[in-house]
């Protein structure tokens, strides 16, 4: 870490008195880093006492840039990099700091969603539309010690919309490019005995070949998705309560086929993907001693049913499930003390494989100042194949003055084997490897985030570094999987937000990272560079809108061969009518450039879609 420090030492400072932003900046006076309390941590903080690297994109955030799909507001966030093996329901994975998409878990309302069916376990984005979001925390750095296995390099945790006072609802449709169309509904209901909320919403397109059409593939790959929701709770007599969420998805995607010499070994073909995913949960809050002994009881489910066919007969399936337990006890001691621990138990089946995974955890947080605020934390995990692992953290926060808080955080990581992984054998060999170990990581960064008196600047700078070892490569040598990497990364995130006027405001976000694997090559598909600059505009009257640039630096694909960087140019526009019902529109790639997130395949040209929404 000192060698980052004297690396970044001369650069930092100039970056972060140009730029102008918090973690998670909002529309309003007062700055979401003092009042949003995070969900991530498991202790009931704002985002400015958590002190480690914590992204905050909200419902608000989301309306304003336009974003439809998840994966474009993820990758709002300094330090993120997304991947798309093509538009319109390609494989879309997420990065953080350099570790693997396989390495991030994603939690929908707390429920590990990660795909216990895929080789890595990883989580794929491409079918999680943005409409029943309320807000996107991003955990960046090893966080195992709060929530176990996967969480090696960060988490994405997703907390899904709750009902709102009164009666409500909303529908919506919208139509655009490639015969795209996007619609729903939903309606909610709260009152002091419970509450509920019903939505649904589908997503169709003629798409776009997936395979890039610049080499000559002219075939478009359609995708079409149905998304349900559905949440409720009942208040109970003492402060105790029930919740209940489902999130449901099925979408048909088509995609294109190996090969052979084509760039990024992708041409043309008649493959379709049919794909199932639940996720859902059960839980009891309920508060003891007068309301400083919080309960969490909880009982989730995530499952997910894939189908690939290939001329139209069948090519692939696999059924994965996941089934998790979780207590977890917060006991407010004072003022400055709280302590939190609990277990946890997760049961997970890929086919007709299974595994599973008892946690035990602890977490302390001690505010010894009114301006200074410690966390610490201890997790024991026990895997049914690999044995135990103690995972620890710490994180500070230091509030130097009333614009300047000064926070770090040191954690540690592991990721055990995937089912697949200590399954699969092949080329010769006569069992899976035995000797497999999980991975592991360890990650420190600190920070620093700044205030305007007035409220109207923000700004954030963060450093880091993170090692992981005993990475999980396929090796036709041992004919299954062996751990035999690593990688070392490390580098700055900076973001800012300034409040030119009272109705214009300038966003901006930059990450440099540097990450290489053991042998001193440059980590694939992951950028150097990558930012953000957001313009958004709200004046008085029924016009909204705002401008988004988004760049990707230059990236290397998995033989070595460099993908372009590029830069894209957004557009979204709002009117309102009524209070109720207004009009909208995106612009997409206004420039029109010609850029590949992932080497061979293609993405959109300028493009775009309007529609309408009556909320009541």
């Amino acid at each position: 870490m000192l060698r980052s420090l004297s690396t970044f030492g001369l650069a930092v400072p100039a970056a972060f008195f140009t730029l102008a932003q918090a973690q998670s900046p909002d529309n309003g006076e007062d700055s979401q880093i003092d009042t949003i309390v995070v969900t991530g941590t498991r202790l009931e903080q704002t985002a400015a006492e958590a002190g480690s690297t914590i992204r905050i994109i909200d419902a608000a955030r989301i309306e304003t840039l336009g974003f439809d799909q998840a994966l474009d507001a993820i990758a709002n966030a300094p330090g993120v990099t997304i991947n798309q093996n093509g538009a319109f329901g390609g494989i879309a994975t997420v990065s953080i700091r350099g570790a693997s998409s396989d390495q991030t878990l994603v939690l929908i309302d707390g429920v590990s969603v990660n795909d216990t069916t895929s080789p890595g376990g990883g989580f794929d984005f491409s079918r999680l539309d943005t409409e029943n979001i309320e807000r996107i925390e991003i955990l960046s750095g090893p966080q195992s010690t709060l929530w176990g296995t996967d969480a090696i390099g960060g988490v994405v945790s997703i907390v899904t919309k709750r009902p709102t006072d009164g009666l409500s609802g909303s529908l919506f449709g919208q139509a655009g490019s490639f015969g795209s169309f996007r619609g729903g509904a939903s309606v909610s209901h709260a009152s002091e005995r419970g509450d509920f909320r019903i939505a649904a919403t589908r997503l169709s397109s003629d798409g776009i070949s997936k395979a890039d059409e610049r080499n000559g593939n002219t075939e478009d790959d359609g995708f079409d998705s149905l998304s349900l929701a559905a949440q409720g709770g009942f208040n109970l007599p003492g402060g105790a309560r029930i919740d209940a969420s489902v999130l449901r998805n099925d979408a048909r995607t088509e995609f294109d086929s190996y090969s052979f010499g084509a760039q990024g070994s992708i041409g043309d073909g008649d493959e379709v993907s049919e794909t199932q995913e639940l996720s859902a949960n059960l839980s009891l809050t309920a508060p003891l001693l007068d309301g400083r002994f919080e309960n969490f009881l909880m009982l989730g489910r995530a499952e997910i049913d894939r189908n690939n066919a290939t001329n139209g007969s069948p090519s692939f399936d696999a059924q994965g499930e996941r089934t998790l337990f979780r207590y977890q006890g917060t006991l407010a001691i004072d003022a400055r003390n709280t302590l939190a621990a609990g277990v946890e138990r997760e049961e997970s089946t890929a086919n007709l494989d299974r595994s599973s995974l008892s946690g035990l955890f602890a977490l302390y947080e001690f505010r010894p100042l009114d301006t200074l605020n410690l966390t610490a934390g201890l997790r024991s995990d026990d895997h049914d194949r690999f044995g135990s692992e103690t995972t620890a953290r710490f994180a500070a926060a230091w509030r130097l003055s009333s614009g300047l808080t000064l926070r770090g955080s040191w954690g540690e990581g592991f990721k055990a084997p995937t089912i697949f992984q200590s399954t699969f054998f092949c080329c010769g060999a006569g069992a899976a490897n035995e000797a497999l170990r999980p991975e592991r990581s360890q990650g420190i960064d600190v920070g620093l985030d700044w205030r305007s008196a007035d409220g109207r600047g923000q700004a954030g700078i963060t450093l880091f570094q993170q090692d992981t070892e005993d990475l999980i490569v396929f090796s036709f040598g041992v004919g299954g999987y062996e751990n035999v990497a690593e990688v070392d990364s490390e580098g700055v995130e900076v973001s800012a937000r300034w409040a030119i006027t009272p109705t214009l405001e300038l966003y901006a976000d930059y990450a440099w990272i540097r990450a290489t694997q053991g042998d001193g090559t440059r980590l694939r598909y992951l950028p150097r560079h990558s930012g953000d600059l957001a313009l958004s505009f709200d004046p008085p009257g029924p016009f909204s809108g705002s401008v988004l640039v988004r760049y990707n630096g230059r990236e290397t694909d998995r033989a070595g061969i460099d993908v372009d960087d590029w830069t894209r140019l957004d557009v979204n526009a709002r009117y309102a009518l009524s209070e109720r019902f207004e009009l909208y529109a995106r612009l997409e790639n206004v420039l029109d450039t010609h850029y590949q997130q992932v080497l061979g395949y293609g993405t959109p040209g300028r493009s775009g879609s309007v529609g309408a929404r009556w909320r009541y």
